[in-house]
């Protein structure tokens, strides 16, 4: 054979090349892309748990010694563990676990909350866009909104003569004011310019809340959801406190009856977290509707 014939039986066809490059590139993009997510990842979750690890040990360090008032989170672990490894478990009416007792609270706050929402809107709508009713009203509602929660509740029980319409009432009554007075100001920042073109279009009072209202002042809206349910969440907390049931305000309220100062951290933890994640949902769902736009 000649040596032509050999170099023609031994070159690589130029079709099998270009999978093995394309297969090549994708897995360099691949790759890219996982250190980019673990890079980010590693920022946004190491710096946290540096911080709390100063912290645990500064709280160790200062109530480890015998005869500290608060307990260490050592003893928080030996005395409470069975509450956060375990925080589903039922064995009786009131001997169930913190999960539990955290998706009772849930229940309340979410009847409450959207309660606030879809009333807060639609007034704020109406104080934004009228100018007698912004006079009207909005001396009433600052008045009212400096209320604090706990001070709704026995006019509350009075009313409703049950603890748990009574609570959600403190919910509605606490969170709707941030959601009322944001929502006015956004629809009083409506450029000019849109509310022109409503008029060319002669566009209904419904249509133009749907089409012009509601997407312009958006970003001001979720600004006082936000704001809102972070207040629903201390409303309820706070109310269950003196209302009873199995919400988590009620075990705070009883773990300190007893004694129980471990459990009472514990149920802090699944608070404040609680808390966090409803905020982060807030602002995620804000976020998606108005397309990451702020409110100026």
């Amino acid at each position: 054979m000649s040596i032509a014939a050999m170099k023609t039986d031994t070159t690589t066809p130029a079709t099998a090349v270009a999978p093995a490059k394309a297969v090549k590139s994708l897995q360099t993009r691949i790759s890219a892309r996982l250190g980019l997510m673990l890079r980010s990842t590693a920022v946004a979750v190491i710096p946290p748990l540096i911080t709390l690890a100063v912290l645990l040990m500064i709280w160790q360090i200062a109530f480890g010694r015998p005869g500290a008032t608060l307990p260490p989170p050592t003893q928080v672990w030996s005395e409470a563990k069975d509450l956060i490894l375990d925080p589903f478990f039922i064995n009786g009416s009131q001997d169930i676990g913190l999960g539990w007792r955290v998706l009772t609270s849930l229940q309340r706050v979410v009847v409450g909350f959207s309660l606030s929402a879809v009333v807060g809107v639609l007034m704020g709508a109406v104080v934004g866009q009228s100018v007698w009713a912004m006079r009207g009203l909005d001396p009433i509602f600052q008045i009212l909104r400096t209320v604090p929660p706990l001070a709704w509740l026995p006019i509350a029980l009075a009313a409703f003569r049950d603890s748990n319409p009574s609570a959600i009432f403190v919910i509605f009554i606490t969170s709707i004011w941030p959601v009322l007075i944001n929502t006015a100001v956004g629809v009083r920042n409506i450029p000019q310019d849109y509310r022109n073109v409503a008029q060319v279009l002669r566009l209904n009072q419904v249509e133009f809340f749907f089409k012009i209202m509601a997407p312009s002042a958006a970003p001001y809206i979720f600004t006082g959801l936000r704001i809102g349910i972070g207040l629903s969440w201390l409303s309820i907390v706070a109310a269950e406190m003196l209302t009873g049931g199995v919400g988590i305000g009620f075990f705070i309220w009883d773990a300190w009856n007893s004694s129980r100062l471990p459990d009472i951290v514990v149920a802090l933890v699944y608070i404040g977290v609680v808390g966090f994640m409803l905020d982060r949902l807030v602002a995620a769902l804000g976020s998606l509707i108005t397309r990451g736009t702020a409110a100026n």
